[in-house]
């Protein structure tokens, strides 16, 4: 067994904070992040991969619904959220 796995139970959301690029750089962004979350269909289990533009942050703080989704990026979810849409 994994070491982190003894204290806890799920694997962390995975959250990036972007700065430095204007709306059109973000998209891209997410675009490319989009594609390389494949690389984490090996878990057996869903990992959150938010994103959220640093400016967002500052403007509202980081609790509140200015994380994007990765597989949704349409949508704007607290961190504490999966970003999955319930059935």
């Amino acid at each position: 067994m994994e070491e982190w796995r003894r204290r806890y139970p799920l694997f962390p959301r995975v959250l990036f904070v972007l700065d430095g690029t204007g709306p059109a750089g973000v998209e891209n962004r997410i675009s490319a992040l989009r594609a390389g979350a494949g690389l984490l269909a090996r878990f057996p289990y869903d990992v959150p991969v938010l994103v959220a533009p640093l400016a967002d942050l500052l403007r509202h703080g980081p609790s509140a619904s200015v994380w994007r989704p990765v597989h949704d990026p349409g949508r704007r979810v607290r961190w504490t959220e999966s970003g999955h849409r319930q059935s």
